[in-house]
């Protein structure tokens, strides 16, 4: 008997051609390997796997109070208090929230600024420090293409990241100087000397990360007359504003120099560690144009490269910063936080050294109270990193940083305790 015609379709459909083997659904991703672990993340990991009672984190970027328990601001509470329910879940303009670019502008070029007052800066809310540098590498290379861009060494090992996945080819600079654990400057200077007229540079505002180094103030005024002969554009990455000294002003001093001696700069802003909303992802990145028309266009180019990113930004972060700072009693409570988180990290620095020196060790341990911020460069080796490990149970990136955000009065005498055995002579 003949086959109906529904029948002989489904009959197709039920012996037609296979895909080819090397099409078929379990190797169309069968060639994509583990990626490598992030080596900062990856600290975290193998920390809350290990079960030992003893364990000590000093690898994350976070904030800790003296208990080792993550913090949020009372200034930040406060203003969810007033946003909770005040605002519809509305999309941001792709460029983000005009009051928290305002805020932030201010905060980074000064409250009287001449720029914000004549509109030459170009600003969008961005993810974060990440994305501000992210969508700065991305505008460079789509318009001026044939750029790169030095980074110091060492550096944020994710700044590598951001500008390899743009595509923008990158050299180093002379920064840290092991032997003294402090700032190679006569190896800085050569290179921003060296480096071909009108390249671009990448420098921490301040609290630089991982080392904990500053240039002084003498010496940014230094570099940046010799940024004027060679005509480079500083990028600023300013990821700790308040936190590292607890004066904002202090902090952005760098900027300040650069700005009066006539430099157009970039500019990317965070406010994970100075706010603590590392989860909110709240930044902004800003570029001070020639003027108003030129302010308009860039800041049309940084939309354009956001919208395929991620389209728009996110609100409650946005709307947590701009509260905060757009209220002169919740600015004022900010300005007192973000002072006693510095000051308690400045104090564990001190307790970590005295702790050493006590111990007997024979090395000088100057640079610990030296250096500024987050961040402690030890100068312990990989392998005196991985005897704290094994031995100790203290986590910590392999090339020595310390958080000092993890080193509370309750360990710091453990830390010192293991640092000083990794480290004494045999």
């Amino acid at each position: 008997m003949a086959m109906s015609r529904a029948a002989a379709a489904v009959g197709r459909r039920r012996c037609g051609p296979r895909l080819p083997a090397a099409r078929s659904m379990a190797s169309w991703f069968g060639h994509v390997e583990p990626a490598a672990k992030d080596p900062i993340l990856g600290v975290t990991e193998a920390f809350l796997a290990d079960p030992s009672p003893d364990k000590v984190n000093v690898g994350v970027g976070a904030y800790r109070d003296d208990d080792g328990k993550p913090v949020v601001l009372e200034c930040v509470r406060e203003a969810e208090r007033r946003i909770a329910g005040s605002t519809n879940m509305e999309y941001l303009p792709m460029g983000g929230s005009v009051k928290m670019i305002e805020e932030s502008l201010k905060l980074a070029y000064g409250e009287d600024s001449e720029f914000i007052k004549d509109k030459r800066i170009a600003a969008v809310q961005a993810l974060s420090g990440t994305g501000a540098c992210r969508l700065f590498a991305d505008f460079q290379k789509r318009f001026l293409p044939d750029s790169q861009i030095y980074i110091p060494t060492p550096t944020w090992s994710n700044h590598h990241n951001i500008w390899r996945d743009a595509q923008v080819p990158q050299r180093t600079f002379a920064y840290y100087h092991p032997e003294s654990r402090g700032l190679d400057f006569a190896g800085l200077m050569d290179d921003i000397k060296n480096a071909p007229e009108g390249s671009f540079f990448l420098l921490h505002a301040c609290a630089h990360n991982p080392t904990g180094v500053d240039p002084s103030e003498e010496q940014w005024r230094e570099i940046s007359q010799q940024f004027k002969v060679k005509n480079h554009f500083p990028f600023f990455d300013m990821a700790y504003q308040g936190f590292a000294s607890g004066d904002p002003e202090r902090d952005a001093k760098a900027i300040r120099i650069f700005l009066e001696d006539g430099h157009q700069i970039g500019c990317a802003q965070s406010y994970a560690k100075n706010m603590g909303l590392y989860g909110q992802r709240a930044g902004c990145l800003s570029i001070l144009c020639d003027d108003e028309i030129q302010a308009v266009d860039v800041k049309s180019q940084l939309q354009q490269i956001a919208r395929p990113m991620y389209s728009n930004p996110p609100i409650h972060g946005a709307l947590i910063v701009s509260t905060i700072l757009g209220d002169p009693a919740l600015k004022s409570l900010w300005l007192k936080e973000v002072k006693g988180m510095a000051d308690r990290i400045i104090g564990m620095r001190k307790a970590l050294k005295e702790s050493l020196e006590k111990l007997g060790s024979p090395l000088s341990w100057e640079h610990i109270t030296n250096q500024i911020g987050m961040f402690c460069y030890s100068g312990m080796t990989p392998e005196q990193v991985d005897r704290l490990t094994n031995e100790f149970h203290i986590y910590m990136t392999r090339n020595g940083r310390i958080s000092m955000a993890g080193v509370t009065t309750g360990n710091v005498a453990y830390l010192a305790n293991a640092i000083h055995e990794v480290t004494k002579p045999i």
